[in-house]
C-alpha cells in the first residue's frame, strides 16, 4: 500500500508483524526514503513529529488498533538528574568519550554481538554479522556520529576497553539516539543509562534543547527505563507535551485510537523544499569536546 503527498517524499506501510514490546499484538510501521540533498532537513523535520531513522529509512509506528508507542524526548535545559542518576554518573566518571564519523570496527562488533547475545537473543536483530553492523552504522545520508566510551583500565583488552558506544544523528534541534549497546558484564554500572546522561551533557555543551531517545511503551518492561528521566516530554496527539506521571498512559487497543493512513500522511508537514546557505556550504565537522556554544560534533 503506497500513500503519497503533493510533493515528494513517498511514505508506504509496511505489512502487520509481531510486536517486540507488547505481546499478543502486531505492529506496522509509516516509513520513507531519506535520500538526496534534503535528507538532512527531512530528518529534522520528521524527527520532530515523531518519527526515527534506521540508515536511510524514517519510520514511526502506525499499528492498525494500538497507539501504545510514543516518541520520547528530554528538555536538556529542564533535566535534573536523580539521586540514583547521579550515582551513575560517579560509578562511570572514569570513562573517556570519543565522537567519531560512522565507521564500523571489529572491537565495536565484537561489543555489539555480547550485548545482543545477552540482552536480545531472540529479537529481530540477534542474527546481525559483521557486514550487516557496518551498513546499520555507516548508511547514513545525514550528519551522524558514534560516541564511543572506553574504559582506560581495561584498554589492552580485545575490545580496547570500548565498553559502550550509541550511534547519534545530530539534529538542528537536539541528538537523536538511534542506537546503544554496551558491555552486558557492567550490568551493575547501569550504562545505558549513563550514555543517555552523558548525552544530555553533550546536548547541553552543543547548545542543543533536545535529546530525542527513541520509543516510549506504557506496559512494556523494555522501555520503563526511559520514564525514570526528569523533564521527559512524548509526542502525543501531533504535538509534543511532558510526560507527566507514567502511571497514567495506558496501552489499550481499540479500533477508533488510530486514524486511516491516508489522514496521517496528509498531517505530515514536510520541509521547504528549497536548499538554504547552510546546505549548499556543508557542515563543519569538529573534534568531541570544546566550548559550550558553537561547538560541533
Amino acid at each position: 500500500m503506497r500513500h503519497t503527498l503533493p510533493v515528494a517524499p513517498q511514505f508506504y506501510v509496511t505489512a502487520p508483524q509481531p510486536c517486540p514490546y507488547l505481546e499478543g499484538r502486531m505492529e506496522r510501521k509509516l516509513f520513507t526514503a531519506l535520500q538526496g540533498e534534503q535528507a538532512e532537513r527531512l530528518n529534522d523535520a520528521l524527527s520532530k513529529q515523531g518519527f526515527r531513522r534506521s540508515q536511510n529509512v524514517l519510520y514511526r509506528p502506525s499499528c492498525a488498533e494500538c497507539s501504545a508507542c510514543l516518541s520520547a524526548r528530554i528538555r536538556v535545559a529542564d533535566f535534573t538528574p536523580s539521586r540514583g542518576q547521579r550515582r551513575v554518573l560517579r560509578r562511570n566518571r572514569a570513562l573517556s568519550c570519543r565522537a567519531t564519523s560512522p565507521w564500523a570496527t571489529e572491537e565495536q562488533y565484537a561489543l555489539f554481538r555480547a550485548y545482543l547475545d545477552s540482552r536480545h537473543a531472540d529479537g529481530g536483530m540477534a542474527d546481525m554479522d559483521l557486514f550487516e553492523f557496518a551498513a546499520m552504522v555507516e548508511e547514513t545520508p545525514v550528519r551522524t556520529r558514534l560516541i564511543e566510551y572506553a574504559d582506560p583500565a581495561a584498554a589492552g583488552d580485545a575490545r580496547q576497553g570500548l565498553t559502550a558506544v550509541c550511534l547519534t544523528d545530530v539534529l538542528d534541534d537536539g541528538l537523536s539516539m538511534v542506537y546503544s549497546f554496551f558491555d552486558p558484564v557492567r550490568e551493575a554500572d547501569s550504562l545505558g543509562t549513563y550514555v543517555i546522561l552523558d548525552h544530555v551533557r553533550i546536548a547541553r555543551e552543543l547548545g542543543l534543547p533536545f535529546v530525542y531517545l527513541g520509543y516510549w511503551v506504557p506496559g512494556s518492561p523494555k522501555m520503563g527505563y526511559k520514564a525514570r528521566f526528569s523533564a521527559l516530554e512524548v509526542y502525543r496527539g501531533g504535538q509534543w507535551q511532558p510526560m507527566g506521571d507514567p502511571a497514567g498512559y495506558r496501552a489499550d487497543m481499540h479500533p477508533l485510537s488510530v486514524d486511516p493512513i491516508a489522514e496521517q500522511v496528509a498531517r505530515i508537514s514536510l520541509p521547504d523544499t528549497r536548499p538554504t546557505r547552510g546546505q549548499i556550504e556543508g557542515h563543519r565537522l569538529g573534534p568531541a569536546h570544546g566550548p559550550a556554544r558553537g561547538r560541533t560534533l
